[in-house]
């Protein structure tokens, strides 16, 4: 029993390390997670965000229809706008398609996942699972790092 646990948990360890090397790959296997990375948090009163670009390497349009993290009880895909006066505005922005060989970006400024009702703090340096839900009933979950407060990209 000792020596079935071992194998067990050094299997979940090297998934977990191979996992973290690559881009998240789509139940389906057509949809590509690449660069995700969110801010830190100031506390939990204010909603967070997370980033990333969600690519469809399949032959059919996919439909990104939700999310789920432990982090926030309600996670969504959100659309900041802004219009020829110059006021910006944010609102949920429904299912997003992506066709064939494109790709979405969740970016500031624009579509993003709105991590609304957190339930900890995002802290500099920490990361958080986003689990990506798709029309077809597949999923993929990303492992998302939390930057800096003052990040502007993946990169910090």
């Amino acid at each position: 029993m000792v020596k079935k646990l071992r194998y067990t948990n050094a299997l979940a360890v090297l998934l977990t390390v191979v996992g973290l090397s690559a881009p998240a790959l789509a139940g389906s296997e057509d949809v590509v997670v690449e660069n995700a990375w969110s801010r830190a948090s100031i506390g939990v009163n204010r909603p967070g965000a997370a980033y990333m670009t969600v690519r469809n390497t399949g032959e059919d349009a996919l439909t990104l229809t939700g999310l789920a993290t432990p982090l926030a009880m309600m996670p969504e895909i959100h659309e900041s706008k802004t219009n020829s006066d110059g006021v910006s505005s944010m609102s949920p922005a429904g299912e997003i398609t992506i066709e064939p060989g494109q790709s979405v970006a969740l970016e500031p400024g624009g579509l993003h996942a709105m991590l609304m009702k957190l339930q900890e703090p995002m802290t500099e340096g920490g990361t958080f699972l986003l689990t990506l839900t798709f029309s077809d009933g597949g999923k993929v979950t990303v492992e998302v790092p939390i930057l800096g407060i003052a990040a502007r990209g993946p990169e910090g």
